[in-house]
């Protein structure tokens, strides 16, 4: 038996004030072989109280929610030791508290009228540690930092780069930019195993916790510049 058909499957759990929008995710996610709904909350502060008791992979979190908004949630979520990964949901393109979210560690946004394969293709992509789920995540992102002042550290005097190597400062940057393993394999011309092999170190070294991290951090530390 292959180790693919004995893989637990993705527990899922649901984070948004409106019921009928919870309803609607869980029969999504229920109707996957390879995912399993194990809990739900209306507010963020609702969704720590049942996370300290109920194991999870991701967490599909909105972000505009009474009491303890999605933003606050995942920023104390995240401070817990083997937390789950985050996936926050806006409904408003751009959203100031999405990107507030991914500052606080979530691993991706998607729009709440995302197509039913893109959300399931987020879940599996982020629980595989590839949180770049779509390239108009990636482009969102950029689009945002593009908008803001030149960050005032340059990216030398950033602590969170002195131990990357000079290669691995090229990867990340790359990274940051937006582009694929594939992409960034022709570019260095170097096999996508050795990108990956790259990729699994910037972020060990970072402390970052997956692509879109590193995204910001490219940003954040003036490796690339808007």
């Amino acid at each position: 038996m292959s180790e693919q058909s004995v893989t637990a499957p993705i527990r899922v759990f649901l984070v948004d004030d409106q019921q009928m929008v919870r309803a609607g995710f869980r029969m999504l996610v229920e109707s996957q072989d390879d995912m399993v709904v194990v809990g739900e909350a209306g507010d963020g502060g609702e969704a720590l109280e049942r996370l300290a008791v109920t194991a999870a992979d991701v967490v599909l979190m909105d972000v505009r929610m009474p009491r303890l908004d999605g933003v606050e949630a995942t920023r104390q979520l995240l401070a817990q030791p083997e937390a789950p990964r985050v996936i926050v949901l806006t409904t408003f393109d751009l959203d100031e508290y999405a990107f507030a979210a991914i500052r606080a560690g979530a691993s991706a946004f998607l729009l709440k009228d995302a197509a039913p394969p893109d959300l399931l293709g987020a879940i599996r992509s982020v629980q595989g540690g590839d949180a770049v789920v779509a390239p108009s995540t990636t482009r969102r992102l950029l689009e945002h930092f593009a908008a803001l002042p030149d960050p005032a550290a340059p990216a030398a005097h950033d602590d969170r780069l002195r131990h990357l190597t000079e290669r691995e400062v090229e990867v990340l940057t790359l990274i940051a930019r937006g582009r694929t393993n594939t992409e960034i394999a022709a570019d260095l011309v170097v096999a996508e195993t050795t990108v990956k092999t790259h990729v699994g170190r910037i972020l060990a070294k970072t402390g970052s916790r997956d692509r879109v991290q590193l995204v910001v951090l490219g940003y954040e530390s003036g490796l690339v510049a808007p």
